[in-house]
This record gives C-alpha cells, sequence and structure tokens, in this order.
C-alpha cells in the first residue's frame, strides 16, 4: 500500500472553531458540492482549478460554490501564486469546526437547522458497510442535560484531534458522532 508523506492538515493557519451566525451561512455549508469543497480544502489549501479536477465538477460551478462560501465567511484566500500573467488563489477554510449558534443570527431570526451529518454519513458509509469495512456502534444512556454536554466537550476534543492528524493514506475515512436525546426505552427506576 502507498503511503503519502505525513503532512500538517491543513497547511495554513485557521481558527478552531466558527460560531455560524447567519442564515447565509448555514446555507453556505449546508449545500453537499460545498460541504466537499470544506472536507478538500481540510487537508490543504487548493486553487478552483484543483478542486474542480478533484470534485470532477466544471470549474465554472466550482468557482461558483467556492465564491458562495467565501460570501459566507467560511472560506479565504490564504496565499496567491503568480503563473505567467495570471494570479493563482488558493483558498482555505477559516475554521476547522463550523457550528450554527445556539443564539439567534445576529438580525434576532432564529437561524435554520445545519444539515444532518447523520444523514450524510448514512449514504457515504453504506459502500463501507456492504464491504464490511464499517467501524460503528450506537448506545443510549439515561443522562441529565448537563451530562450530555459535559460528555459532548470531550467528544468534541476527540474531532479536533481527528481534524489534526496527518494526511498520510490513501483511504479517507469519515468519522461521525453525535448526542441527541431519543425516546428509546428504559426501566423506571427500581423499588428495591
Amino acid at each position: 500500500m502507498r503511503t503519502c508523506p505525513a503532512t500538517p492538515t491543513p497547511d495554513y493557519a485557521l481558527d478552531d472553531r466558527l460560531a455560524l451566525t447567519t442564515p447565509a451561512q448555514v446555507r453556505a455549508i449546508g449545500h453537499p458540492l460545498r460541504r466537499a469543497i470544506l472536507g478538500l480544502l481540510h487537508e490543504r489549501a487548493a486553487t478552483v482549478t484543483e478542486l474542480a479536477q478533484t470534485v470532477g465538477r466544471p470549474k465554472s460551478t466550482v468557482a461558483h460554490h467556492v465564491k458562495v462560501l467565501s460570501d459566507a465567511g467560511v472560506v479565504r484566500v490564504v496565499r496567491t501564486r503568480r503563473v505567467r500573467a495570471i494570479e493563482e488563489r488558493f483558498y482555505g477554510r477559516t475554521a476547522r469546526m463550523f457550528y450554527v449558534s445556539v443564539d439567534r443570527g445576529l438580525d434576532g431570526v432564529a437561524l435554520p437547522a445545519d444539515f444532518n451529518d447523520f444523514e450524510v454519513a448514512s449514504r457515504e458509509s453504506a459502500a463501507a458497510y456492504d464491504e464490511r469495512r464499517l467501524w460503528a456502534f450506537i448506545r443510549h444512556a439515561r443522562l441529565s442535560e448537563e451530562q450530555a454536554g459535559e460528555f459532548w466537550e470531550r467528544i468534541a476534543a476527540l474531532v479536533r484531534e481527528f481534524d489534526r492528524l496527518p494526511r498520510s493514506g490513501d483511504t479517507v475515512y469519515g468519522f461521525a458522532v453525535g448526542i441527541y436525546p431519543t425516546d428509546h426505552p428504559h426501566l423506571p427506576e427500581s423499588g428495591t
């Protein structure tokens, strides 16, 4: 198996987290192609041409989506390079992790819901499941909201660790985690 040399991820400076506070920002990251672009930019800065080649879409289409992401403040030009008479722009994310603010937006309007990561992971993981290459589990526990929040902070630290792993292999692995309330049945308190 061929492996690529380990490189820092990504190869440019960026914030750790960015709260999305406008509907435009949430809509920007909700589009599947834009999520793919953001995922690629997690590895390293890239030009529109490189992104278009990688996702197999026309350069004009990718340029449009990069502009939407840029206008939303989730990507930016991180460096340029002069190629003949043209200045080539390399785009990068503004943060490792984006999250929808639980507060109302800047204009006081409730923000739209973020996309469902599990729905995305379900589609992405189907082939791995069929090939018996999916590692997954689901567990249920009765917790207070405070306990769930504390546990989530520990999970978020693991996500940050995963985000910083060197890009050194040939296979891209997905990593989906979450905590959510459910109506899973539970036993009543013991009478003893």
